[in-house]
């Protein structure tokens, strides 16, 4: 492996493995053209791991994005709630099949449960997987699932998805937009922020909009992540996070995964994918720039969006890499965006 593994903020492969119209067709350790991660293709591209997400999607739920668009851009209403119960089901589901991979990879797979394993994974060319969940509807506010969850190896949680739960609300699709939209985070929210504190468990500020963010940010006492998410100075739309909130994650030694949303990425907002990579090396300039080399990752949302047409599929991050050390990133500096970064940031937050 290169001196750069790349470890990811966030990916949606488990959603896509799952999915009607590709399940028969796709296979995790066969290569194929289907969707943007699998296993050969991940070693081609020096994918040393990353987080892959449970996420619960809501059943009939079609929204038409020509239906919303405004003036000068979009603005997607928010989904309804998902009950627990399908959330709960939806999670157990999508982790047993983590769990599967890892059983069929012949120990070339592993879920990860600490750092010190995380890192020899990374050393030793094994892919490293950790559990995540995106919007903590399985979660009920008791907090027996976590327990439980937690004892099964979840090591990371988002607290909303781009949709109200019992503990927050997510930012809607909006641009342009601040992402200062609707209230903080609950009671409930403020309680599951300090279990998860004393579980060690990861909380992710993605999706999360304004003024939950800033109650995290009061209440944790681990780093502030955002696994896949943008620079709002460049890109504003309302998912992307704001210079006083980038040197928030800055000043609690958090870290910040680069989302390859190319609606993300582009000045304009827009979903034209025949954008250069330059855009992607530009977001992660702009955190390293302004506030720490040792504060900015990868999250590419793989398999959860669409990705420039240069970058193709996780075989593309090594144009990528080579991309930033053409910028003028030293290997220090790329082997931190790739996966130190996000080696420090779980080690000061697991138990």
């Amino acid at each position: 492996m290169s001196n750069f593994p790349i470890f990811d903020g966030h990916n949606d492969t488990l959603l896509s493995l799952h999915l009607p119209e590709e399940a028969k067709e796709r296979s995790f350790f066969k290569e194929s053209n289907i969707g943007h991660i699998d296993f050969p293709r991940a070693k081609k591209g020096n994918f040393g791991g990353g987080f892959f997400a449970v996420w619960t999607p809501n059943d009939g739920y079609e929204v038409n994005p020509e239906d919303h668009v405004t003036s000068d851009g979009y603005d997607i209403p928010l989904p309804p709630p998902i009950k627990h119960k399908k959330a709960l089901s939806n999670t157990n589901t999508f982790a047993a099949g983590l769990f599967r991979l890892e059983n069929e990879s012949d120990g070339k797979f592993k879920v990860v449960r600490n750092a010190t394993e995380l890192a020899h994974c990374l050393k030793n060319d094994v892919m490293a997987a950790v559990l995540h969940i995106e919007g903590a509807a399985a979660i009920d506010t008791n907090f027996d699932t976590l327990h439980v969850l937690y004892k099964a190896g979840l090591r990371s949680l988002g607290i909303v998805w781009s949709r109200p739960n019992v503990y927050g609300e997510g930012v809607p699709f909006r641009y342009p937009s601040s992402p200062d939209i609707g209230s903080g985070l609950t009671d409930e929210g403020k309680a599951l922020v300090r279990e998860c504190n004393k579980l060690g468990i990861m909380v992710d500020t993605t999706h999360l909009n304004e003024k939950g963010f800033w109650d995290v940010a009061q209440i944790s006492g681990a780093p502030i992540v955002a696994t896949h998410s943008n620079v709002h100075a460049l890109c504003p739309i309302s998912r992307n996070l704001t210079d006083k909130q980038l040197e928030a994650v800055a000043k609690s030694n958090g870290v910040v995964g680069i989302n390859y949303a190319v609606n993300m990425l582009r000045e304009d907002g827009g979903t034209d994918t025949d954008i250069s990579l330059d855009l992607i090396v530009r977001h992660v300039s702009y955190i390293a720039e302004k506030f720490g080399i040792d504060h900015v990752a990868f999250g590419s949302d793989f398999d959860g969006t669409t990705v420039p047409d240069e970058l193709k599929d996780v075989t593309g991050l090594p144009k990528l890499v080579e991309r930033l050390k053409a910028h003028g990133f030293n290997d220090n500096e790329l082997r931190k965006i790739t996966h130190e970064n996000w080696v420090r940031v779980l080690s000061e937050t697991w138990k």
